[in-house]
């Protein structure tokens, strides 16, 4: 099912807004009947500040770190907001200025500084940011705040309060890491991020953070490297922002948005430019996908896969087949164009008609379904080497040695996007699955959720008029073992209303209303969060 909603009314631009924290928590008015064994809460993280002073942000990942918290406890629900006192922030509001480059958003010297603070401020360069807005983990028994940097915020998941930031780098051999790191049953974290490899060359190293051990303060001491995956290009690092896992095996697609060594290392010293000035399309490279075993960890260099060019953010989800095979389910966007150069806050800001006509120029969403071979052999070359009887995914290997992959489309609507997709992580991550839960975009405007049955293709859509929903995050049933019993938990904005935002529950089998609790505030866009039982 697709949406066919048209926004005249631009209501979404308020999303798009600045808003103030909150000095205590506010009440909601609930209608509909919450589950009674739902008792926790909702922890997300998105951008809240849009402006400093006189000066705008540009860009969606741009805004300052603002972490959300909806508390259900004993029938009631409060509703609180804090901005992360990160560097980046503490520094704006004292300056009233961008102080440290932002994704979109160049910082300048201080204008009120002599010319030769100045001059030394210029060559100094551009500091990394450490504005956490993309996502909130744990770590051990502590909880970060994340961007894709190699800092990382601590903060108090129940006071909201910022407790220190952290430098990944003291830890490990990684220039950031991704927002979306996995996590085992027995709390080991993992995850990935690009790095200098042999002979000053870029590669990307998947990282294993332990579980905390009793009497440990920092399980990040002992977090190691387990192992390294070559870059396709030496210089030219792909952008990362999730990857796959299952039970033996480690999946990273590289695609052909890279970032260039040295246009990064020149806009620190070059007035004006951010990180979206170092990133470039490499039109010829398509799309690769590389292989490693988990333990012991090894990079199987004679499987190389390989497929035609898209942008992947999100991994849905990565399972092994007893057959041979492991099946890697993933939002696309089609091509080389990197999707990010549409999410400038003057494009998602605009009359409806001219958000339209961005969104068209933009690459075509699509969920796709890749099959990967494990057991390859040169005699079967030119031949399809999937047999796995559910799926019309193919795999070809050419005469170079590279497999070709051709994937199954599982979803598809024109400019019509299933994204931050969600599944029962806790039953089915690396595992054979049935659902996932997306948010729909409209146009890069998030405007439903959707529920999609991934072996038969039928989808089930939530939707209200003038309704603006976040990632639905799944919550599943105390002691249920069906995959999909339990609720999804999003944040909606309705501008209009009298309480013009709510967290709305539904009922993860039907996709139906259970309750909602409205607050009198705002709420901006949220990218991603957690659940804290």
């Amino acid at each position: 099912m697709v949406s066919r909603v048209e926004h005249p009314a631009a209501g979404y631009k308020k999303i798009f807004e600045t808003v103030e924290e909150l000095n205590e928590p506010i009440p909601a008015r609930i209608t509909g009947r919450i589950p009674s064994w739902l008792g926790g809460s909702l922890l997300r993280m998105g951008p809240g500040l849009f402006e400093i002073g006189d000066e705008p942000f540009h860009h969606l990942f741009d805004g300052q770190a603002l972490i959300h918290k909806f508390d259900l406890k004993d029938g009631r629900v409060t509703y609180y907001r804090k901005f992360i006192k990160t560097d980046a922030y503490v520094r704006a509001m004292t300056e009233n200025r961008v102080v440290i480059t932002e994704f979109g958003t160049a910082a300048y010297p201080d204008p009120c500084k002599n010319i030769f603070s100045r001059f030394f401020t210029y060559f100094r360069g551009m500091e990394v940011t450490d504005n956490c807005l993309v996502n909130l983990y744990p770590i051990g028994e502590d909880f970060y705040a994340v961007t894709e940097t190699n800092y990382i915020t601590k903060v108090d998941p129940d006071s909201l309060e910022t407790l220190g930031k952290v430098d990944l780098c003291k830890y490990l051999s990684v220039n950031g890491v991704t927002a979306h790191p996995h996590k085992d049953q027995d709390g080991t974290v993992y995850n990935i991020g690009n790095c200098f490899g042999k002979n000053m060359s870029l590669a990307y190293n998947i990282v294993k953070i332990p579980p905390a051990e009793e009497g440990e303060s920092n399980p990040l001491e002992k977090s190691q490297v387990v192992v390294q995956l070559p870059s396709s290009e030496r210089l030219k690092p792909s952008y990362i922002h999730s990857f796959g896992m299952t039970k033996n095996y480690f999946v990273f697609v590289e695609p052909p948005v890279k970032i260039n060594l040295l246009k990064f290392l020149s806009a620190w010293s070059v007035r004006g430019a951010t990180y979206m000035d170092c990133f470039e399309s490499n039109e010829t490279m398509g799309t690769w996908f590389h292989l490693a075993t988990k333990d012991p960890a090894n990079h199987l260099n004679n499987h190389k896969f390989r497929t035609s060019a898209f942008n992947v953010f999100h991994h849905i989800n990565t399972y092994e087949e007893e057959e041979g095979f492991i099946v890697v389910d993933l939002c696309t966007w089609k091509g080389h164009d990197f999707v990010y150069n549409y999410l400038y806050l003057a494009n998602l800001k605009g009359d409806w008609e001219e958000v339209k006509k961005a969104a068209m120029r933009a690459p075509q969403p699509e969920v796709r379904r890749y099959v990967l071979p494990l057991d390859i052999h040169k005699e079967e070359q030119g031949k399809n080497l999937v047999s796995l009887p559910y799926t019309t995914a193919t795999a070809v290997l050419r005469s170079d040695g590279t497999i070709w992959l051709e994937p199954e489309v599982l979803f598809s609507g024109p400019r019509q996007a299933f994204e931050f997709p969600q599944i029962n992580y806790s039953l089915c991550n690396g595992e054979k699955y049935s659902f996932t839960y997306g948010l729909g975009l409209n146009h890069f405007i998030p405007d439903r959720i959707v529920k999609l049955n991934v072996q038969t293709k039928q989808t089930w859509v939530w939707q209200e008029e003038e309704c603006y929903p976040s990632e639905p995050l799944f919550v599943p049933r105390p002691g249920a073992t069906r995959e999909d019993d339990g609720v999804l938990l999003s944040i909606v904005v309705k501008p209009g209303a009298e309480r013009p935002s709510f967290l709305l529950v539904l009922d993860a089998m039907r996709l139906t209303e259970l309750a909602r609790a409205d607050v009198d505030a705002i709420i901006p866009v949220t990218l991603h969060g957690l659940y804290k039982p």
